[in-house]
């Protein structure tokens, strides 16, 4: 699989409707999993967190993207974007 620059992703990322969504219980396991599975599936993920999320945003979505073994691409406002390590490379630039 080619990769791409953070910039085209982001683009990708524009496109696309948050399908997780993190409220007051925070990150558990099984928002975890599910972003496992999804970046699975589709490579790409928009993350929502809700405003009764607890945790500041940047730390979060660190926290998610280390557990859930995917790359972070952008925290944006309430939004939060990730995907697979396969498809983007760090290349010592951060979020």
């Amino acid at each position: 699989m080619e990769t791409k620059s953070k910039k085209e992703i982001k683009g990708m990322g524009t496109e696309l409707a948050p399908t997780i969504h993190i409220g007051k219980g925070g990150l558990t396991e099984g928002v975890v999993e599910e972003v496992k599975n999804q970046i699975k599936k589709n490579k790409l993920v928009k993350v929502r967190v809700l405003a009764s999320s607890s945790q500041e945003k940047k730390d979060l979505a660190r926290d998610l993207a280390d557990r859930a073994g995917v790359s972070l691409i952008e925290v944006r406002g309430n939004t939060v974007l990730l995907c697979s390590e396969k498809l983007y490379v760090a290349k010592g630039d951060s979020t």
